[in-house]
């Protein structure tokens, strides 16, 4: 798992950040053709690795797995989101505020971690190297810098590897929703998240 993690700081590292003056008059700058193409391929590695899952989770008939997979997926999303929107974050080719987090890093790292949680190493590597490399890619096609996919990685990471069981089960993981009024009476209403573990 350590050098999972080494070689892809390396990989991200190895990208420089945009900075936010290369944009030309607040206009998206536009970029060569081998940083489409990655953006694509990151396109396309985000799609396959779902359908990868759940072949294997259909192929073992692990139907607990695919609800918690598909749990997982709507959770990340619905966190990866709400910072994009409450942040507000300007993507360094400039084409929209909704850089932090990745929500492709986020997601091929959340499968990555139920994969390797769910059904081992033996699948898990294939899919932490193909997460590196979404990371690496949307790096690469100036659609994030290093902190947005940091912190897509590891939002991702911790959903995978906290929700899913055996660890769940270990550690008496409970996650609900919750719903507070506001004390003073102000008909404001918030919602969250709650939750607790034994360690």
């Amino acid at each position: 798992m350590k050098n999972i993690i080494a070689v892809f700081l390396m990989m991200l590292l190895a990208v420089p950040a945009v900075p936010a003056q290369d944009m030309l008059d607040g206009q998206p700058e536009s970029i060569s053709g081998s940083r489409k193409a990655v953006r694509t391929s990151t396109d396309v590695v985000l799609g396959v690795m779902p359908a990868a899952t759940l072949g294997i989770a259909l192929f073992k008939r692990d139907w607990k797995g695919i609800a918690i997979g598909a749990a997982e997926c709507a959770g990340t999303l619905a966190v990866t989101y709400g910072l994009k929107y409450a942040v507000k974050k300007r993507r360094p080719d400039g084409s929209d505020n909704h850089s932090f987090p990745s929500a492709h890093t986020s997601m091929a790292f959340v499968d990555a971690s139920f994969v390797m949680r769910r059904y081992g190493w033996k699948f898990g590597v294939p899919a932490y190297a193909l997460a590196g490399y979404v990371a690496w890619g949307r790096t690469y096609a100036r659609k994030h810098d290093f902190w947005d996919v940091a912190a897509g990685a590891a939002l991702g990471t911790a959903v995978g590897l906290i929700a899913t069981t055996p660890f769940a089960r270990e550690h008496d993981l409970k996650v609900a929703p919750a719903v507070e009024r506001d004390p003073a009476g102000n008909g404001f209403v918030s919602f969250g998240i709650g939750g607790s573990m034994t360690f």
